[in-house]
């Protein structure tokens, strides 16, 4: 395949070759082979591939919600042509057995995948480790609210071992002896009282244990899922890495008339304040990565009140159509939307041949029109749950989505779709 006339993120047009599972030439001038086929990009940028580092496509133990099929699926869609799978499913991926399990649904997935081992009580280290894990976490630092929660001295273990072993570890940090208890008393249709309750200064002190931590063990330390200022620039003035999600981004807790319980997530919105001051550390360098935390609950079971519905939200189809949208309106230029989406992350997490336009590199490739906005319906998405935090918002989509080569998605100017075959890999394989 060739594509021809591409607009690079850094501005450069150039023609763009792939040959088997590889990127072959990025050149000025490409003649095309007589077989090959050719891609107009006249007027048309080309990026690397989206690295989602923080899906939860639920399977084993939750197939209603999400599968490998449709969150992959969604993830080809979006543009992401690699997810990091988080291990709180059931069984939790807590051993080399669990670990088998998830990947042999991996096996189903269109784009490349890694799966992260968790941290608990009933954790086997030895059996992780020698399965070719991704990275150590989703660790739950303090985290009272679910089955992945673990005390401090296991933290510190499992932090030591990660560092013998040269992994990343994923931090969910909140420190649950934070949390605001009065907010409890709050009805069940008062939204913010789940923002109230997670209060932000939770998120701050759980950083600041986790580095500490990481630190005396010489860990290479990663914080999922940032959602104030003031945890990322602990973060980043510590030398750490952090992510941020779409919904941190551009949603606060002045949405929560319009969402109710759909915009319930750990950790919460917070103020519009603390939002803005991301996007400000976004555009900065501040932060590192943007990831989904894709989290897809049904509406049915979202429609509850807020202390009774479960927490996440879909996001995987959606981050790079939604940072696309904020490039053509002058937020963000498309090299930091390449960045945050791909190059910092295949850096993070030792991908070398993954995140760049590059001879020799992965052809995870998506094409898009950079002007061609359009509105995000969750009824024309493709997770299983059917629904999106940012309905009514606008976004860029891709028109061609490459995993190593091979169409995984595509879309015809007629508003057509199709989809390639489930060839995802083991990106530590």
């Amino acid at each position: 395949m060739l594509f021809q006339h591409a607009t690079l993120a850094d501005g450069r047009t150039r023609d763009v070759r792939v040959e088997g599972e590889q990127i072959a030439a990025v050149d000025a001038d490409l003649t095309p082979a007589d077989d090959e086929r050719v891609v107009d990009a006249t007027d048309r940028l080309l990026l690397p591939g989206a690295i989602d580092a923080h899906v939860h496509f639920r399977q084993p133990g939750y197939e209603h919600k999400e599968t490998w099929e449709t969150g992959s699926r969604s993830a080809a869609a979006g543009g992401v042509t690699t997810v990091v799978d988080q291990p709180n499913t059931s069984p939790p991926t807590t051993s080399g057995e669990a670990f088998d399990e998830k990947a042999a649904f991996a096996e189903q997935s269109l784009v490349d995948w890694g799966i992260n081992g968790g941290v608990t009580g009933e954790w086997d280290p030895d059996s992780l480790f020698s399965r070719p894990l991704f990275a150590l976490g989703e660790v739950f630092l303090a985290d009272s609210t679910g089955n992945m929660g673990i005390e401090a001295d296991l933290f510190a273990d499992a932090v030591a071992r990660a560092a013998e072993e040269d992994v990343v570890v994923t931090v969910h940090a909140e420190d649950a002896t934070l949390f605001d208890q009065s907010a409890k008393e709050r009805a069940a249709d008062d939204y913010d009282a789940w923002s109230a309750y997670r209060a932000a200064e939770a998120e701050a002190a759980a950083v600041e244990r986790a580095l500490a931590v990481g630190g005396d063990s010489a860990a290479q330390i990663h914080i999922a899922h940032t959602s104030t200022p003031e945890g990322a620039d602990l973060a980043h003035d510590a030398g750490a890495t952090c992510e941020v999600t779409p919904h941190h981004l551009f949603l606060s807790r002045d949405d929560y008339d319009e969402l109710g319980t759909k915009g319930r997530m750990n950790p919460p919105l917070r103020s519009e304040e603390r939002r803005a001051g991301m996007v400000d550390r976004l555009v900065d360098g501040t932060i590192d990565v943007v990831a989904t935390d894709h989290a897809p609950h049904t509406e049915t079971e979202k429609d509850a009140g807020i202390w009774d519905a479960p927490s996440g939200v879909p996001g995987v189809e959606t981050m790079l159509p939604l940072l696309l949208e904020e490039a053509r309106n002058g937020t963000l230029s498309h090299e930091r939307v390449r960045d945050v989406t791909a190059a910092n992350v295949a850096e993070i997490f030792d991908l070398p041949r993954k995140g760049s336009v590059e001879v020799g590199n992965d052809a995870d490739l998506v094409l898009v029109d950079p002007e061609a906005s359009r509105e995000i319906r969750g009824d024309e998405l493709h997770s299983n749950c059917g629904w999106t935090p940012f309905e009514g918002r606008q976004g860029v989509f891709p028109e061609l989505t490459l995993v190593r080569g091979d169409v995984a998605y595509e879309r015809d100017g007629d508003g057509g779709e199709s989809f390639g075959d489930a060839a995802g890999q083991n990106v530590r394989q």
